[in-house]
């Protein structure tokens, strides 16, 4: 059984942040189950965009507003708390906030935690981790 909190992941080598955005990484690889499992918060007013070549990730938002574009066919979606989404065609994807996001993602195959993203916006394949 593993029991963490995001408490004792801050500030540790499993809390992974940038300017507009940070990543606590509670599940990762070498906890050998399959995936990963991280609490993602994205600052307001800022855009991302995303392509998880490598990897399935499914995102639930629990806190906040914004939008998801499809960059491979341009469809927009509104998000808010309650809203999930599956990356399960390796879609190429923006992510805009208009408030403080906060989001809980799942990652197939898992993610080592040293991960992080190239010019394309997507992690290496695991083998290259």
């Amino acid at each position: 059984m593993i029991v963490r909190t995001t408490a004792e992941i801050t500030g540790t080598e499993r809390d992974v942040a940038a300017e507009d955005w940070r990543s606590k990484r509670i599940v990762l690889a070498d906890d050998g189950v399959g995936f990963s499992f991280h609490e993602t918060t994205i600052a307001p007013n800022t855009v991302h965009e995303f392509h998880y070549r490598n990897h399935i990730e499914a995102v639930w938002l629990v806190e906040g507003t914004g939008t998801l574009t499809d960059l491979d066919n341009g469809q927009t979606y509104d998000l808010a708390p309650g809203s999930m989404y599956l990356l399960n065609g390796h879609e190429r994807h923006q992510v805009a906030t208009t408030t403080k996001m906060r989001m809980l993602c799942v990652f197939n195959p898992p993610v080592t935690g040293r991960e992080v993203h190239d010019e394309t916006g997507a992690y290496a394949a695991p083998a290259d981790t």
